[in-house]
């Protein structure tokens, strides 16, 4: 089995929310995903994303997933697919870093490979756990009341874990507007619940210490990328009680190696995007798991493709370890596939179907904006 052709669609995903305010003054709308479709000389197709959270939330952008795409893709013509570690090898050669593009070439093997043997994705990385992963809601930053009755809503439809945005500037409100967001969105907590209190790196140690100190001391949450420098994270973390959780700065091997040396958080937001794909997500999944870090498995944004890997590695993280996964296709009003993965009794599960598991949406991709052929 060779990879015989390579296509790259452009797609506009609009937030189902409106407008998506995070830290910093940061404003979303819509999100350009790249769609990878990969076809072998047999005829078997599988399909990967990459989506970027916009251009300001790590060193990542649409168009350099394409771009990115456009160096590695001919490299891989000809190479068997299953062979996801030396397919990552091949990318690596073509080009240095850039993770963000690899990815939906990466998660497009996965598929193929499942769909080659019959399995799902989940049974070649290690095996179900056959237990139903909590989902996490995204509840973008805004007014108290307003984010108290987001978290309602996700939970009402089956969210046991809660993804509260912070980071208003001092001009915005600052701490004590921060503080009152935790205070409304954990107001009605329910027994088994996770929240996450996530600054997306908008804090600077007095501002988050200052937050912090406003708060209850009984409130139940983990703090997320609360700074945005590794220096910045460390000092907050000798001064400060809450347990810590990284994601922009904990992207590379080399980040969670550092991570544990240093100590300095208790978890991971495992973004696959971020990571370059599911073949790094495994190894990152093996890596936190052996360092006793618990593990939320999201993806910066994404469709229901996106959505696929996401379950995928969930599906084989410990349930002692795993805390969430995020469910992307609520963020977004467009369907690109369907994908037998309901949320049911407080979780879901990943499908079981060979693969992903995902059924392609072929009409609202349009023509490909790239094609690469033997």
């Amino acid at each position: 089995m060779k990879i015989a052709r390579i296509e790259v669609y452009q797609v506009d995903l609009p937030y189902s929310g409106g407008v998506y305010l995070l830290s910093g003054g940061r404003e979303y709308r819509s999100f350009d995903a790249s769609i990878v479709r990969v076809v072998t000389d047999d005829g078997t197709e599988g399909w990967g994303e990459s989506t970027p959270f916009g251009a300001t939330y790590i060193a990542a952008h649409a168009l350099g997933v394409r771009a990115g795409l456009s160096e590695i893709a001919p490299h891989m013509l000809g190479r068997d697919p299953r062979q996801v570690d030396r397919i990552n090898d091949a990318m690596d050669q073509a080009l240095c870093g850039h993770g963000h593009a690899k990815a939906a070439l990466d998660i497009a093997c996965w598929d193929i490979f499942g769909k080659s043997v019959n399995l799902p994705v989940c049974e070649l990385m290690g095996g179900s756990t056959n237990l139903r992963m909590p989902t996490i809601s995204s509840i973008y930053a805004g007014d108290p009341d307003a984010m108290r009755a987001r978290v309602a809503e996700h939970r009402a439809r089956g969210y046991r874990g809660h993804s509260i945005k912070v980071g208003a500037l001092d001009s915005e409100g600052g701490p004590a507007l921060d503080a009152e967001r935790i205070r409304a969105s954990l107001a009605d907590r329910c027994p088994g619940e996770y929240f996450i209190v996530d600054a997306n790196g908008g804090l600077l140690p007095e501002t988050a210490l200052r937050m912090l100190r406003l708060l209850p001391q009984d409130l139940d949450f983990v703090l997320e990328a609360p700074c945005a420098t590794w220096r910045e994270t460390l000092s907050l973390r000798r001064r400060c009680d809450v347990p810590i959780i990284l994601d922009e700065l904990a992207q590379q091997d080399e980040d969670i190696t550092r991570l544990i040396a240093l100590e300095a958080a208790d978890g991971v937001g495992l973004k696959i995007s971020k990571a370059g794909g599911l073949t790094a997500g495994r190894r990152h999944r093996d890596i936190c798991l052996a360092a006793g870090l618990t593990i939320s498995v999201q993806d910066t944004v994404g469709s229901t493709i996106a959505f696929a890997g996401i379950v995928h590695l969930g599906q084989t993280v410990p349930e002692r370890a795993l805390r969430c996964v995020l469910d992307c296709r609520d963020m977004v009003t467009l369907e690109t596939a369907t994908i037998h993965a309901p949320i049911k009794d407080g979780g879901v599960m990943a499908p079981k179907a060979p693969g992903l598991g995902v059924t392609v949406n072929r009409d609202v991709l349009g023509p490909p904006v790239g094609v690469y052929e033997a």
